[in-house]
């Protein structure tokens, strides 16, 4: 053993998980495709790892009608393609039993009663206290019903500490701008306490994303210098390789600010951003997040020219296979002007961040899937070995890795060996999968252990929601308001429009290439 292996070993035998109780997870659209792909394999996955409670059921509802056998069946195939650890026979067979399905329709007022007696009805043969978790892995169209159905049925609970908790899950999208999500907002919070409400983004599940505030807050060599005085810029990337899909009706309807920046990409840029929170208590970081939320410049009419660039992928190639242009895919108008592409610059207005650019970009169809924080020191001053104007040195680069190989490099500048004085950057890399010798738990993991356990750190509070969407609807309306009706084209397998390369060329800077 390496004395490295050794100090991560004892690192883990440290670490305090929270505490979960036993509990009933239900999966309102359990036949559907998040449930069998993501829900079902994570909750497997904590099994195996020894973190579910030690006693549980899962209960999924969906309109398919099923059997509970027929409903394993389904899920089970799920396990088998998507869970991150290998399905093992005997480990399955414990969880299946503990797996069960109900037939009903989201608008349905019976679907309630018979969801309440069907869960008693299990919790009393599993002992189980009433604990309920339920996830609304469904259209927001949908939330108005299942939520006053759920009150209707005496399911919502009211979170004291002597009674058993209920709590709800809202999967995104949290409406499609700022009125929609106040209406989402008003009807889950008319049923739910907000200490009841999760509001789920599988972004801030992902490892490296939780690592930045341990980047940040346990290395004393970061925080000093995290600021305007020593950062030129920051780039955040979610890059995606395949185009809209099956996908295409969804969206149409919402775009790529709507799907991806309103919720992932505000999110990395809060985590950032955020000043340090005095504790780790789930309000007290979301508050630090907030308030960068808060001190975003608006981008408003006058802006959207130099500050946005929206385009739409053209016909082209990926990973070998022919993608054809959006408005060619199916599902799609043909004078469409929903944008696949968006690229941002952005202002956080605050003491620390004064004058710093941060650069939000992401895409359908571009070369390759990835996702990437980068900060971006200042130049060292034009002396000694920057001195040649002709030849600048590569500045300090700290970048996060998000996806697909989650990890951090640094890009320092070192001496070439020989007998010149010459320089070269060279990238200090660390790689989770290779430090820690086994991957990464997915996202949906950590959040569903979290939403166990009353650990709302990694959820959207209605406030920040809402401010997001504040920040995002201007930018709609200023699209609106332009009255453009053709955009920008790159092609499917390029890294975007030139109008995007343009936007930050502009200031003297170019994207990274992933």
């Amino acid at each position: 053993m390496t004395p490295n292996t050794h100090r991560i070993e004892q690192s883990h035998a440290q670490e305090t998980l929270p505490p979960v109780d036993p509990c009933t997870v239900v999966i309102f659209g359990g036949s559907g495709d998040l449930a069998r792909r993501r829900l079902i394999p994570a909750l497997y996955n904590l099994l195996l790892d020894g973190l579910l409670p030690s006693n549980y059921i899962v209960l999924g509802l969906g309109r398919t009608p099923m059997s509970d056998e027929e409903f394993r069946a389904v899920v089970r195939d799920g396990v088998v393609k998507h869970s991150r650890q290998a399905l093992i026979e005997d480990t399955w067979n414990t969880f299946a039993r503990h797996l069960f399905y109900l037939a009903g329709g989201n608008d349905d007022p019976e679907t309630y009663a018979r969801l309440k007696a069907r869960a008693e009805e299990l919790e009393r043969s599993f002992q189980l206290p009433g604990n309920r978790i339920f996830y609304l892995s469904i259209p927001p169209s949908s939330f108005t019903p299942v939520c006053e159905g759920l009150a209707r049925a005496g399911l919502s609970g009211t979170p004291t500490a002597q009674s058993p908790y209920a709590r709800v899950i809202v999967e995104k999208p949290v409406g499609r701008d700022l009125t929609s999500a106040r209406a989402i907002n008003e009807v889950t919070g008319r049923v739910f306490d907000e200490s009841q409400i999760f509001r789920i983004d599988h972004y801030l599940g992902k490892e490296t994303v939780q690592n930045l505030m341990v980047v940040r807050f346990a290395n004393s060599i970061f925080e000093p210098i995290w600021n305007h005085k020593y950062i030129d810029h920051v780039q955040i990337t979610v890059s995606e390789a395949e185009g809209v899909g099956t996908r295409s009706t969804y969206y149409e309807e919402a775009g790529a600010l709507r799907d991806m920046v309103q919720n992932h990409l505000l999110q990395l840029l809060s985590l950032v951003a955020m000043e340090p929170p005095y504790s780790l208590d789930p309000d007290v970081v979301r508050n630090s997040k907030m308030e960068v939320l808060r001190c975003l410049r608006p981008i408003t009419s006058k802006d959207v020219e130099t500050c946005t660039v929206r385009a739409q992928y053209t016909e082209g190639t990926a990973h070998g296979k022919p993608v054809p242009g959006y408005r060619r895919e199916k599902g799609v108008k043909p004078d469409s002007i929903t944008e696949t592409y968006v690229a941002l610059k952005c202002f956080v207005e605050n003491w620390r961040w004064s004058g710093v650019p941060f650069y939000l970009r992401t895409g359908k169809a571009l070369p390759l899937r990835a996702s990437e924080v980068a900060v971006q020191f200042k130049e060292i001053p034009q002396i000694l070995f920057n001195a040649d104007p002709q030849m600048p040195q590569a500045p300090n680069v700290l970048a996060l890795r998000i996806q697909p190989e989650e990890g951090l490099s640094l890009r320092i500048v070192s001496r070439v060996p020989g007998t010149r004085a010459q320089t070269h950057p060279v990238e200090m890399n660390f790689k989770y999968g290779e430090v820690f010798g086994r991957p990464s738990p997915e996202a949906y993991e950590r959040l569903l252990l979290d939403v166990m356990a009353g650990d709302a750190s990694r959820f959207m509070r209605r406030d920040a929601v809402e401010a997001s969407w504040t920040w995002i609807t201007r930018i709609l309306d200023a699209w609106e308001k332009s009255g453009q009706r053709w955009l920008p084209e790159y092609q499917a397998g390029t890294w975007g429009p030139v109008e995007a390369d343009r936007l930050i060329q502009h200031d003297g800077r170019t994207w990274r290439m992933l």
